[in-house]
């Protein structure tokens, strides 16, 4: 028997939720797992009955949508988000795959289209502008985008967690911008051996392989304090 995706979804509209429902059921492989309608409510719902993936709303009362996002991916991070909103805007793209989404559409999106991309951000890929991506593209992708937004998006209340010294911060932030290891150590007048230490320990706190993992870790946590 095929194990069908549990879908929950997430917004504040009854007739827009009801809408979802009926196109999802309609799907053999979809089951709808619940239902929310306001941030705090997703959290709590999605970690009481941990669907496969969420259809969020992204103006939600109480609680937005990029916030719920990030506090349900902290808590179950196996959950897959998919960001839905009235507003297409390129730059709420990367505020939404930053804050732990796998795609980001429009609410006109085709009902079929919805279908296919639940599916794929359930085998744990990511869809961008249509394009099918996986963790090591979207990691690209997200450091690009940094590069040409910046912008601080979310409370600073995530960074406390953050397990890197100041110095560290400091460095992983210069990481996320592009320098090297030899324009970090002249920007902050420190030896290119420094760095590189740093950059060792920066790597084994966060258990990832190299620098371009440790930059996008650090963006997907919110713990780079970033230009405004």
């Amino acid at each position: 028997m095929m194990e069908k995706i549990r879908v929950m979804i997430v917004d504040d509209h009854p007739l827009f939720r009801q809408g979802l429902h009926n196109v999802l059921a309609t799907h053999a492989d979809l089951h709808i797992a619940g239902e929310a309608t306001d941030g705090p409510e997703a959290v709590e719902q999605a970690q009481a009955l941990l669907p496969d993936v969420v259809l969020m709303d992204i103006n939600l009362p109480t609680l937005n949508g990029l916030q719920a996002t990030r506090k349900l991916k902290a808590l179950c991070p196996e959950i897959k988000v998919v960001m839905l909103t009235a507003y297409d805007d390129v730059e709420q793209i990367y505020h939404a795959i930053r804050a732990g989404a796998s795609a980001y559409y429009s609410k006109d999106v085709n009902p079929d289209r919805l279908v296919d991309v639940i599916r794929l951000v359930s085998q744990g890929q990511y869809v961008v502008d249509e394009t099918v991506l996986d963790e090591d593209g979207i990691g690209k992708w997200l450091l690009e985008e940094f590069r040409r937004f910046g912008g601080r998006v979310f409370d600073e209340e995530s960074q406390f967690f953050a397990p890197l010294s100041p110095r560290e911060m400091e460095i992983l932030e210069l990481v996320t911008q592009g320098m090297s290891n030899r324009e970090i150590a002249y920007n902050l007048g420190i030896s290119h051996q420094t760095v590189k230490n740093h950059m060792t320990s920066i790597l084994s706190k966060l258990g990832v392989a190299d620098r371009t993992q440790a930059a996008v870790y650090a963006l997907r946590h919110g713990w780079v304090p970033l230009r405004e």
